[in-house]
């Protein structure tokens, strides 16, 4: 049997992974390891291993990567460790295929070990850009160390090709999050306001705001312009999600939970909502405003338009439904009002998800099963020329 080792550092990278996992434990051909590390084990961030668990897998190896210190220097620490931590649980492990998703700081720790160890990796979400941050260098990293690909869109695909990837081994699969959408049965409106414990009201917002990890202290400047926008707001609750272990992170989650004590009659914040809670308030909110790739990515689904702020996710492909804007109050504030009126929102109920490629566990699956891993690691490089 083949043994397949996924890495999961953060509770979204879980839920969009959680299908592909739950496919290689059934499977007959495969061997399932599972390394839960990052936020998953910090007590900061809803120690959110439990879920996993919960979920019923067993999680072969906890790796350890301090977050205490999310300025760059611990975030440089932390890699470090990981490396280390990451090369002791492959010797132990001994896996067949590392597969990977997206583009932290622990996954290329990950990806870097499992380079040293010859061991080939499956990466998802390759080829995307976020201009606005350093994730962008971390995610092409890891395709280069990286054997099978499995990209969101056809000019993610091609984005991969162009890095010298081999075409027969890059994959169009969609983005992984849409199959949440078509395969959990999704909360209703009273068991949601049930979940957060408040009522929704007139009109709602989903709000996840993240460092702009390429620029040097603006997470408070920039975040402070979007509560400046949101306190124009009438008769309208407030959901915020918090960032996640990245510089300057901790700024953000902190005026989170100052302006939550300020505002508790409408605005509510959660370290997490989780894939079911999250992707079940799109049915409800009336926009996602921020610069998380889920406005980009999962938002457009549901026909509802996303705010983007900022550079953070600068250069990834959207669909019509994604407006954006500067990191300014007046033009946050201004695209909110324009996406709020009747004749916006008619034209988006037709609009198609760029992202939406069907369920990509289907495809990733055979995939990671059947390709032969003899000879793998000698990649050559292909020219577009």
């Amino acid at each position: 049997m083949r043994k397949i080792c996924v890495v999961s550092g953060t509770r979204a990278d879980y839920g969009l992974l959680y299908w592909t996992i739950r496919g290689i434990k059934e499977s007959k051909k495969a061997k399932l390891q599972l390394i839960a590390t990052g936020m998953h084990l910090s007590e900061e961030y809803g120690m959110t291993y439990r879920q996993i668990e919960e979920d019923g897998f067993i999680i072969d190896k906890r790796i350890e990567i301090s977050l205490s210190d999310n300025n760059k220097l611990g975030v440089s620490k932390s890699i470090g460790l990981g490396i280390s931590s990451f090369a002791k649980a492959y010797d132990e492990l001994q896996p067949d295929l590392i597969l990977l998703l997206g583009d932290r700081f622990e996954i290329l720790a990950a990806a870097t070990a499992a380079t040293i160890a010859t061991i080939p990796i499956a990466h998802c979400h390759g080829g995307e850009t976020t201009e606005g941050a350093f994730d962008e260098s971390i995610r092409h990293s890891i395709t280069k160390m990286s054997h099978l690909h499995f990209t969101s869109t056809s000019t993610y695909k091609k984005r991969v090709i162009q890095l010298g990837e081999q075409p027969e081994k890059v994959f169009n699969v969609g983005a992984l999050g849409i199959e949440n959408i078509n395969k959990l049965k999704l909360l209703n409106k009273e068991e949601f306001e049930s979940s957060i414990n408040f009522k929704l009201s007139k009109h709602n917002l989903l709000v996840t705001f993240h460092p702009v990890t390429l620029e040097n202290s603006t997470a408070k400047e920039q975040f402070s312009e979007l509560l400046t926008a949101l306190d124009e707001l009438k008769e309208t609750l407030i959901i915020f999600t918090k960032p996640n272990a990245d510089t300057d992170g901790r700024i953000i989650s902190e005026m989170i939970d100052e302006y939550v004590s300020l505002n508790n009659q409408k605005a509510i914040s959660f370290i997490s909502l989780g894939q079911l809670r999250y992707i079940s308030a799109l049915q409800f909110v009336d926009m996602v405003v921020g610069n998380s790739s889920s406005g980009i990515i999962e938002a457009p689904s549901f026909n509802i338009p996303t705010i983007n702020i900022g550079d953070r996710q600068k250069g990834r492909v959207s669909g019509k439904s994604v407006l954006h804007c500067k990191p300014e109050s007046k033009s946050i504030l201004d695209s909110i009002k324009k996406v709020s009126r009747d004749n916006y929102i008619k034209t988006l109920r037709e609009e198609i998800n760029p992202y939406d490629g069907g369920n990509s566990s289907e495809k990733i699956i055979p995939i990671l099963l059947d390709t032969a891993l003899e000879g793998i690691l000698k990649k050559k490089f292909y020219d577009i020329s």
